[in-house]
């Protein structure tokens, strides 16, 4: 499996070959055109120049044929022709080794156009209209521009050199800087590697420069910080379950152990039935709620929301806590202005009826006549549900950890529960988006529920 920092290192080198190669081509194909039009112009200069010399008489055609010969010897030289407008041949550098192999119709072009350039194979090759004592000759000229093409060539051979090298230099410099760039990630590897389950207080080590580096370890910081504290949670929670669970099971057990040492008379025994009987609903509560409470830790795209009544909710806990506890006293105060579509609201109705059932029981349980009030009304465009009694006073030390799990006040330890109501409520609520609050002052303590 190839690393990251080779493939950046590919990738980095590729981009960059492509970038030259574009760069090398068009200076080669630049160049060429250059060379072409610049041999081009000294092929019509040369031409220009012999025309002169034939018509002016400055040197004879033999003298011109023997200049031509001498110079072909030591370096290429340009093939002239003339021709008048009849397209007859008045002069030729070598017409026996004939370049351009002028026909009536290229000269007919010359004469039409005034000014042609054309290749023959690797030559190059121009006519032009010479005009001399009022007539007009059609003057070509033909030759291999050596020294160019030399030119061109060494510039190839030398561009496709850098090349090489550029690329060599490219690679070796990319894993350099691909190193030094992923030099914070392998630390980061390094720190993960050391950070297990029982070593989550561990933290990753980053520079206070704020790249993409510092914010993938802040992050990750942060993470193993909530992993921390889930872990954290999780053992207090198995702990307080594990603790929860074995009062229940070791009063259970002592009733059937003394139930079996000896004989006991019928109300004895209906005691010990009883008193077992109690124990098993205690655990069936608390088992009830650690279903519930599971329920409520769900993802929230995992819950199903839809639209209900928040006034209907209300009635069916006030229904099911009556069922279980008939001694109870519930009053509940609907304010009638209240709109109907202000009583409707996206939620999950299993949950809001543990919810609402938690509070109404938590009133009724911590007043001294078992009496709850729930009121529902509009307060400044809230939908407000308030559970209220009389008679119980939450301490300082109550009102900060309250909503905390296996939570119990020790100002009433006779009242039974396992702290679980009021931590299950205030994550249910959170899932709802509304927010549950609680006051407690002159013998009247109210849970207070505000929907948006």
């Amino acid at each position: 499996m190839m690393k990251t920092r080779t493939k950046l290192t590919l990738l980095f080198t590729i981009v960059t070959a492509v970038l030259v190669s574009l760069y090398g081509i068009a200076v080669y194909y630049f160049s060429k055109e250059a060379r072409e039009i610049s041999f081009y112009s000294e092929l019509k200069a040369e031409a220009t120049a012999k025309a002169n010399l034939f018509f002016e008489g400055a040197l004879t055609e033999k003298e011109m044929h023997r200049l031509y010969k001498s110079n072909i010897q030591t370096l290429t030289e340009v093939q002239v022709a003339i021709y008048d407008s009849d397209y007859h041949l008045i002069y030729h550098d070598d017409y026996k080794v004939d370049y351009v192999k002028e026909d009536s119709a290229m000269l007919a072009s010359i004469f039409k156009r005034k000014q042609v350039s054309f290749f023959i194979n690797n030559l190059q090759a121009t006519g032009t209209v010479y005009t001399y004592q009022g007539k007009k000759y059609a003057v070509t000229a033909a030759g291999y521009d050596q020294y160019g093409y030399h030119s061109t060539l060494n510039l190839l051979s030398i561009s496709i050199f850098i090349f090489v090298i550029i690329l060599v230099l490219v690679y070796f410099a990319g894993l350099f800087l691909s190193k030094k760039a992923l030099n914070p990630v392998v630390e980061m590897v390094k720190g993960v590697k050391n950070i297990t389950a029982g070593k989550l207080q561990l933290r990753l080590e980053y520079q206070t420069e704020k790249d993409e580096f510092y914010e993938l370890a802040k992050n990750f910081n942060l993470m193993l910080e909530r992993l921390e504290n889930s872990f954290s949670s999780q053992k207090n929670f198995v702990s307080n379950i594990s603790h929860e669970l074995n009062t229940p099971l070791a009063t259970m057990t002592a009733e059937l152990e003394l139930a079996l040492q000896k004989t006991h008379g019928t109300e004895e025994y209906r005691n010990i039935i009883l008193n077992t009987l109690n124990d098993v609903k205690n655990l069936s509560k608390l088992s009830a709620s650690l279903m519930n409470l599971a329920k409520a830790s769900y993802d929230p795209s995992e819950i199903n929301f839809e639209d209900i009544r928040i006034d209907e909710i209300v009635l069916d806990s006030y229904a099911k806590i009556l069922k279980e506890n008939p001694q109870y006293s519930i009053q509940i105060n609907l304010d009638h202005s209240i709109e109907e579509q202000k009583l409707i609201y996206a939620g999950n109705h299993y949950l809001l009826l543990v919810a609402f059932t938690n509070l109404i029981d938590n009133a009724c349980k911590y007043s001294p006549d078992y009496s709850c009030i729930v009121s529902i009304r509009i307060i400044n465009g809230f939908l407000s549900v308030e559970f209220i009694n009389h008679g119980s006073f939450i301490s300082e030390k109550d009102y900060q950890n309250i909503f905390k799990p296996f939570y119990r006040t020790e100002e009433i330890p006779h009242k039974k529960g396992h702290g679980i109501g009021l931590y299950l409520t205030k994550k249910i609520i959170g899932l709802h988006h509304a927010r549950l609050s609680v006051v407690s002052k002159d013998g009247i303590t109210s849970f207070q529920i505000l929907w948006p």
